[in-house]
């Protein structure tokens, strides 16, 4: 999950959220019918003080499933890894050799994921959330499977330069990823992004990332995710959403001539045989992931 905001580190704001889906990674690591594996993530919870209680297996968790967060939630994002892990080794294994991650947080994909020969991994986010993660991995003598590009800069500011000063090639094909970033961004700065990485992307490339349906969010302000989220460790998500109406990002794709699906979580669920399913004022109502591809000539 990405960060957008100005503070440094990774103890506040959007760096907290960073933190929660890296203890939701952690617990999907040690579950037993696991579905997606990321060793690293326990220790970003760990290092962090504003995480460091925080559980990082199931069996840490009184409640356990029944949990609102660490349960159902985590669950959500142990989900949503593996199905965007799984499109971007889709992406590399058709030919694509550069993937970048917008909003990095705490991915390790560079790290845990099995690349081809030839691939390059940009990581951008904020210069502290990256330090953090480097000095972290640092410790675990970590080393990542294919070539990583830190690029350290706030998506506010003008990352194109920075992601081609740092090799990105726009003649070549490309896989883009927006994971848990696009709620926490202006309508103007959705539009944006999408349209950037559209003037980026040659034909063969791709971009997978998470939208919400239009629809107030404060229906959902009784949300067991977001109360139990807020309640338990601090972070009211609604606040950080911004409450902007959200463009038809996936429209304006498909309007640009990409080829566009549309899922919400639960199709998935339904696919993998676990993960969570629709439930009452179900704050995961309104969330589809989204996966588009520039078709080749």
């Amino acid at each position: 999950m990405g960060s957008t905001q100005r503070n440094t580190g990774v103890d506040g704001g959007v760096g907290l959220t960073a933190l929660m889906v890296a203890a939701a990674r952690a617990i999907e690591t040690h579950r037993h019918d696991s579905l997606a594996q990321d060793v690293y993530a326990e220790h970003f919870v760990l290092a962090a003080p504003a995480s460091a209680g925080w559980p990082v297996r199931l069996q840490q968790v009184p409640e356990g499933d029944g949990n609102p967060l660490w349960g159902r939630f985590a669950r959500y994002f142990g989900l949503r890894t593996r199905v965007l892990d799984d499109f971007l080794l889709q992406s590399v294994h058709a030919g694509v050799r550069q993937v970048i991650l917008l909003g990095a947080g705490l991915d390790a994909r560079a790290f845990r994921l099995h690349w081809p020969s030839g691939c390059v991994i940009f990581e951008i986010d904020r210069e502290g959330v990256l330090a953090f993660k480097h000095k972290v991995l640092a410790g675990l003598s970590a080393a990542p499977k294919a070539t990583r590009v830190p690029i350290p800069i706030d998506l506010r500011a003008d990352w194109v330069t920075a992601l081609t000063d740092a090799g990105f090639d726009t003649a070549a094909p490309s896989v883009w990823l927006a994971e848990g970033l696009l709620f926490y961004l202006p309508s103007a700065a959705e539009t944006y992004l999408i349209h950037t990485v559209d003037r980026l992307s040659t034909a063969g490339s791709a971009l997978a990332f998470e939208a919400k349906l239009e629809k107030d969010l404060l229906d959902y302000r009784d949300s067991p995710l977001y109360t139990a989220t807020k309640h338990q460790i601090g972070i009211d998500l609604l606040h950080l959403f911004d409450k902007e109406p959200r463009p038809d990002s996936a429209g304006d794709l498909a309007g640009k001539g990409w080829s566009t699906s549309v899922h919400t979580p639960f199709d998935f669920t339904r696919r993998h045989g676990r993960g969570p399913l629709p439930e009452q004022n179900d704050a995961l109502e309104g969330n589809r992931w989204v996966f588009a591809n520039k078709p080749r000539p």
